[in-house]
């Protein structure tokens, strides 16, 4: 495979990856462009390269940019706004983490402890009561972890993730 088909292939294929990450498509492709390409691009050149809309692309670099997993630049004299990505992949994972925690996981602990001290007098209510707790314990356990991994030094957990896939 040459580069050319190397690089068209790996950006599709990560716009594909996007949905199940639960990024759009066209984000999940100008991030993977950005990612593979040496210089900064503005819009005109992602949208260029990746036959996409202007609105689909600019929705998408702000996206990019609130999860961090973009840089903007604005050069002197240069009225096009210039992008580029984060390149360590440990910060990229870092963000992509901390923003599926407070997405996904933050609103779901938040919710169970609004049913914490519900009490269980019945059948039901009692089934009702040990299922919070489950899910309350996982969530919280599962929110820890993330904290934990968020906080470690990525020279340590790149060791120790390797060691258990060995």
């Amino acid at each position: 495979m040459d580069f050319g088909e190397a690089k068209n292939t790996f950006i599709e294929r990560w716009g594909e990856l996007g949905p199940k990450w639960g990024i759009s498509r066209s984000k999940a492709q100008i991030h993977a462009l950005l990612l593979i390409t040496p210089n900064e691009m503005n819009v005109d050149e992602i949208m260029e390269a990746l036959q996409i809309s202007r609105g689909s692309a600019c929705m998408s670099l702000k996206s990019l940019l609130e999860w961090k997993l973009i840089h903007k630049d604005c050069q002197d004299g240069c009225r096009k706004e210039l992008y580029t990505a984060e390149k360590d992949m440990h910060q990229v994972f870092r963000q992509i983490i901390i923003h599926r925690k407070h997405q996904e996981l933050e609103p779901l602990v938040h919710m169970m402890d609004d049913y914490a001290y519900v009490e269980g007098h019945c059948e039901d209510s009692q089934e009702f009561c040990d299922v919070i707790k489950d899910i309350r314990l996982f969530a919280n356990k599962a929110d820890s972890t993330l904290d934990t991994l968020l906080n470690t030094n990525p020279d340590w957990f790149v060791r120790s993730f390797m060691a258990l896939v060995k």
